[in-house]
């Protein structure tokens, strides 16, 4: 991929505004470095309004000082880096006991609102958050996704007459390269570097802030095998396991490495479903350029034709793909509920998008070029599982063509994912 030159748009910017028409108390909540104070200040400029940077030092010690003197001013109020500062979020609130009114703060923070202290969760019920993602492919294109508001009415509507052009090696450079802006803009021999600088600053930096470690030398090797998993079944124990820890601190310092957006869990989904579906979470790295990294998993060893290779890049390009559903779930309002499902005999789906009405999308990732038959045998089961309820499933694939398999279950490149245009 070419190295990220113009300035780029995001979707969720016009989310965000929309927002500011209804909602209170805004919250950008995402990784460092994902492009959260980018976003908070085109908001401000804008709005004609000011960036309150709980970043800058000086800055922090006012606001830690006479938190109340900086939550008074225009709406909305920006406020960057929120959770440098927790005592500010109960000045927010004695403020909107004395006036409440939609559009009036604007936070972002780089660790999951949730994992704070109780005591410092003096916004819950008021704060509407917005998970910030890296940049999806379309936005890093200049292209207006659709695929997801698309298959969400039709999903036959992925088979059209368009040939993709992008070969193994094409996926694999996106997969290592993600969509943090600051690796975006890095040559590839300059990224490994960054990534990281990047994680070793998270752990040190933000968890400090979040939380006394008693063991935090094995946080990175811990972080390590919990992304040799990704696009699997979440293991704890097992990862707990290989790097000396206890099951419970391990499961306690994974909830911290999801607080600071280094992996997150994609929950199962229809536990009730009749086909015996089992409760467990998948794992995933939120980008996959860092996934790749703390594997060291090179564009060169991945494009390897070798048993390790495929099946590492498979788990990497089912995160992938995940990640940019994600995306642009995050703008749209045609998906109501998200997951995987994996069935105790061994069946299972990527990702499920599920409709307010209750119907259902099944997509199935697979890295290889070709699609068997056996390969759709998840989106099958659930197809019967489901039955009316079951809008239609589709495997993504490398190949280069759209086609339907049988009824209701569609193939389609993976690139349709950034260009499925109507």
């Amino acid at each position: 991929m070419e190295l990220l030159q113009n300035v780029v748009q995001r979707r969720l910017l016009e989310v965000v505004q929309r927002l500011l028409d209804v909602e209170v108390v805004i919250g950008l909540q995402g990784p460092r470095s994902v492009g959260k104070s980018t976003l908070l200040r085109t908001i401000a400029s804008d709005a004609g309004v000011e960036v309150l940077d709980l970043d800058d030092l000086v800055v922090r010690e006012e606001a830690q000082r006479d938190p109340s003197l900086f939550v008074g001013g225009a709406a909305p109020v920006c406020i960057d880096e929120y959770q440098r500062v927790p005592i500010i979020l109960d000045a927010i609130k004695a403020e909107l006991n004395r006036l409440q009114r939609p559009g009036r703060f604007l936070l972002t923070g780089s660790t999951r609102y949730g994992a704070l202290p109780e005591a410092a969760q003096a916004l819950t019920g008021r704060l509407h958050l917005v998970t910030v993602r890296p940049f999806s492919q379309g936005e890093i294109a200049g292209v207006r996704e659709n695929f997801v508001e698309a298959v969400m009415v039709d999903p036959a509507s992925v088979v059209t007459s368009r040939r993709s052009t992008l070969g193994r090696v094409d996926y694999i450079n996106r997969v290592t390269t993600g969509g943090l802006p600051m690796v975006l803009q890095r040559r590839e021999q300059d990224r490994a570097r960054w990534i990281d600088d990047y994680v070793t600053q998270t752990l040190d930096r933000d968890l400090r802030e979040l939380a006394k470690i008693r063991q935090r030398t094995l946080m990175p090797r811990l972080l390590e095998r919990l992304a040799s998993q990704t696009g699997q079944i979440l293991n704890i124990a097992a990862a707990s396991s290989s790097v000396g820890l206890e099951a419970r601190t391990g499961e306690n310092y994974t909830r911290l490495l999801e607080a600071v957006f280094l992996i997150e869990r994609l929950p199962a989904w229809g536990t009730t479903v009749r086909a015996r579906a089992g409760s467990a979470p998948k794992v995933h790295v939120l980008d996959t350029a860092i996934a790749a990294r703390l594997l060291r998993l090179t564009p060169t060893k991945l494009a390897a034709l070798q048993p390790s290779a495929l099946t590492q890049f498979g788990h990497l390009m089912e995160t992938f793909v995940v990640g940019e559903l994600l995306k642009q779930i995050s703008w749209s309002d045609s998906v109501s509920d998200y997951g995987h499902w994996r069935t105790f005999d061994g069946d299972e789906v990527d990702i499920i998008l599920e409709r307010d009405d209750g119907a259902v999308v099944a997509i199935e990732v697979k890295s290889s070029r070709r699609i068997a038959g056996s390969d759709l045998a998840g989106l099958r089961k659930l197809k019967d599982a489901l039955g009316p309820r079951f809008l239609g499933g589709i495997a993504l694939y490398a190949g280069e063509r759209s086609y339907t398999h049988e009824a209701s279950i569609h193939v389609a490149p993976i690139d349709q994912l950034w260009t499925h245009l109507q």
